[in-house]
C-alpha cells in the first residue's frame, strides 16, 4: 500500500509490526523479507519516487576533515537511494574481515564469514549474479588459461555485476506497493526518536513532510536504514532523554566512519603495457553477469606486513601530469550539472550502455595500439581498505536543516596504517613482478614520504576519485557498548525494541563494495526480526 505523508492526517494508519527508516537497498529488501515471512512492515522514505532538489537539501553538511565530496552529493534521498545510480559491483568481504587482526586496531565482527553465507547466497541469487563464486578458479571462470601473475603473496577475486539499473527503484518494487503487509509512505522525513523514561527503547517516532506538522508514529520494533551518515545523525538528534543522542552513553557513535579511498599506488614498468593490463579487465561472459578481477595481499602477507586488505586494478592511461582528457572533463562536466531526475539517470545509463558497447567491442584493440605506440602507460591503482579509526567521525554542526533537525559535520580521517598499506601493496606487487620477469613498479610519489598523512586527491584516477561514495561504520556492531553501538544481531545497546541496518553497522569495511553485504544482513535481521515477534506473539 502507498501512502504520501503530504494527504494524511491520521498516521495510526502506518502502524505496523516493523518500522523501517529509509528506502534503500537495506530497507527495500528488509521490508520484501519481512513481508514474505508474514510480518506487517511501514516504509518511511523521506522523498519520493524521483530526485527533489529541496528534499535532497536536507543531506547539506560540513567537511572539516580530509578532502571528501560535497554531502548532499554524496548519497541520494529518494526512493532506492543511492542504487539509482549505482555501478552494480558486488563482492563478498573476506574471510579475514572478520577476524580480529592483531595489527588492527578496533577490528574484528561479533561472528565470522560462515555466519553471514546463507544470507550472503540469497542475496547473491536476488541481485542475480549467476553462479556463486568471487574467490575461487578466478581465471578459468573469466576464462584465462592460466594465472598472469602466479604468486603466493598475492591473491585474485571478483567483482559481479548486478546489471539491472535502479533494480531497487519503484518500479521494480510493485510488490511492496501492492502487498498487503507494507505501508510505503513518502515524504516521511523522520525528526525525532522518542526513547522512553528509563532508555531501554523507542516510545515512537516523530515524522513530518517539509512542510507539513509533526506527527508520532508507533511500531513494535524499529529499524533505522538511513544510510552511514544519516543514520547516526538520527541517533545523535533525538538527546531529549539520552543527553548525547541514543545508543551514545560511551560516545560511540558517529565513530569510526569508513570509506574505501581510492588512489594511484604508482607506475608499471613492463615492455608488455597492454597484456597485463587486458588480464585485469572487465570479461562479458556468454552466459552470466560480467566480471573483473582485482588483486590483493594474501592474508599470510597481510599478516605479515601488518598491511589492511586492500586490493588494486590496472590502468593503461596517459601521462597523469597532463591532467584529465577533454572527453571525460566534457563528460564529468554533464554528469554533475545533471540532476539525477528520471531524465537525468536516463542519460546517465544510456551512456553506461555506450562504455559497455564500446568495452566490448573496439576498446581491446584500441587500447592494444595506443599501449604499443607509447601514447599511454601502465598503472596500477588501488581501492583501499581504512582501518577503523575513532577520530574519523559523523557529528552535529550548529546549522539546522528545513525541518529544523542539526545537520551534520563529517571530519574523515586517514592515518598512518591506510598509507603504509598501500605502500606494502606497491612493494609487494613490485617484488613479484621482478620475480616472474614481467616488469617493475614505480611508487607514485606520495607514496614515498614516510611522515606525512597526506592522501592527495587525483582526478585522473578514475570517476571517483576520492572514494567509493561508501558509508560504513558510524553505529559500528561491537559485543558491549563500550566499544560500538550495536551488537551481533543489529540491536542498539541497551534497547530493546530498536534496530540499525546497512554499511553503517559494519566494524570494518574490507574493500568489497557494500551493497552485497548490506543485502545479505537485512536479509539476516529479518529473520531475526520474525522469530523475535513471533517469540512475543506466543508470550
Amino acid at each position: 500500500m502507498l501512502f504520501d505523508l503530504h494527504d494524511l492526517d491520521d498516521v495510526s494508519v502506518l502502524e505496523a509490526d516493523v518500522c523501517i527508516v529509509g528506502a534503500g537497498a537495506a530497507g527495500i529488501s528488509l521490508a520484501r523479507e519481512l513481508a514474505r515471512l508474514g510480518r506487517s512492515v511501514c516504509l518511511l522514505e523521506g522523498g519520493d519516487f524521483d530526485f527533489d532538489a529541496e528534499t535532497q537539501a536536507l543531506y547539506k553538511g560540513d567537511n572539516t576533515g580530509f578532502e571528501y565530496y560535497e554531502l548532499e552529493h554524496s548519497r541520494l534521498r529518494f526512493f532506492g537511494g543511492t542504487t539509482n545510480i549505482w555501478g552494480g559491483r558486488c563482492a563478498l568481504l573476506d574471510d579475514i574481515d572478520f577476524q580480529t587482526r592483531d595489527w588492527v586496531p578496533y577490528s574484528g565482527w561479533p561472528f565470522a564469514r560462515s555466519e553471514l553465507e546463507p544470507w550472503y547466497r540469497k542475496a547473491h541469487d536476488q541481485l542475480e549474479l549467476g553462479e556463486y563464486n568471487y574467490e575461487n578458479d578466478v581465471w578459468a571462470a573469466l576464462g584465462i588459461q592460466e594465472d598472469p601473475l602466479p604468486s603466493a603473496r598475492l591473491d585474485t577475486r571478483l567483482w559481479r555485476f548486478d546489471e539491472v539499473a535502479e533494480r531497487f527503484a519503484h518500479a521494480r518494487c510493485r510488490d511492496l506497493i501492492d502487498s498487503e503487509l507494507i505501508k510505503v509512505c513518502l515524504h516521511a522525513n523522520v525528526v525525532h526518536l522518542q526513547a522512553n523514561e528509563d532508555a531501554t527503547g523507542l516510545s515512537h517516532l516523530v515524522i513530518r513532510s517539509l512542510n507539513g506538522p509533526a506527527h508520532p508514529l508507533k511500531a513494535r520494533t524499529y529499524v533505522l536504514a538511513a544510510g552511514g551518515i544519516e543514520n547516526a545523525r538520527l541517533l545523535l538528534c533525538s538527546r531529549d532523554v539520552e543527553t548525547q543522542g541514543i545508543g551514545n552513553s560511551h560516545d560511540q557513535v558517529g565513530r569510526y566512519f569508513m570509506e574505501h579511498p581510492h588512489g594511484r599506488i604508482g607506475q608499471i614498468h613492463t615492455d608488455r603495457p597492454f597484456e597485463l593490463w587486458d588480464k585485469l579487465q572487465k570479461r562479458f561472459p556468454p552466459v552470466g553477469p560480467p566480471l573483473a578481477p582485482v588483486l590483493r595481499l594474501s592474508d599470510s602477507t597481510q599478516q605479515a606486513t601488518k598491511a589492511l586488505n586492500s586490493v588494486l586494478t590496472f590502468k593503461l592511461q596517459r601521462d597523469p601530469k597532463k591532467g584529465v582528457p577533454l572527453n571525460k572533463r566534457l563528460y564529468l562536466h554533464l554528469k554533475h550539472e545533471l540532476n539525477p531526475t528520471s531524465r537525468g539517470r536516463t542519460a546517465h545509463h544510456a551512456f553506461r550502455a555506450l562504455k559497455k558497447w564500446i568495452h566490448k567491442t573496439v576498446r581491446a584493440p584500441l587500447e592494444r595500439w595506443r599501449a604499443n605506440s607509447g601514447r599511454t602507460a601502465l598503472y596500477a591503482i588501488v581501492r583501499a581498505e581504512q582501518a577503523p579509526d575513532p577520530a574519523s567521525r559523523v557529528m552535529l554542526s550548529d546549522q539546522l536543516d528545513a525541518l529544523g533537525c542539526p545537520r551534520v559535520s563529517l571530519e574523515w580521517r586517514l592515518n598512518a596504517q591506510d598509507k603504509a598499506s598501500v605502500v606494502a601493496l606497491g612493494q609487494t606487487l613490485d617484488q613479484e613482478l621482478r620475480r616472474l620477469g614481467l616488469g617493475s613498479l614505480e611508487l607514485s610519489d606520495w607514496l614515498q614520504n614516510d611522515t606525512s598523512l597526506e592522501w592527495p586527491v587525483d582526478p585522473t584516477v578514475s570517476n571517483h576519485p576520492i572514494g567509493g561514495y561508501h558509508h560504513m561504520g558510524t553505529t559500528r556492531m561491537s559485543q558491549t557498548s563500550g566499544t560500538g553501538v550495536v551488537d551481533g544481531d543489529c540491536r542498539v545497546h541497551g534497547y530493546a525494541n530498536l534496530y540499525i541496518a546497512g554499511s553503517s553497522v559494519f566494524p570494518t569495511g574490507g574493500w568489497a563494495n557494500p551493497t552485497l553485504t548490506i543485502v545479505a544482513l537485512s536479509l539476516r535481521l529479518a529473520d531475526h526480526l520474525a522469530a523475535e515477534l513471533g517469540q512475543m506473539d506466543s508470550r
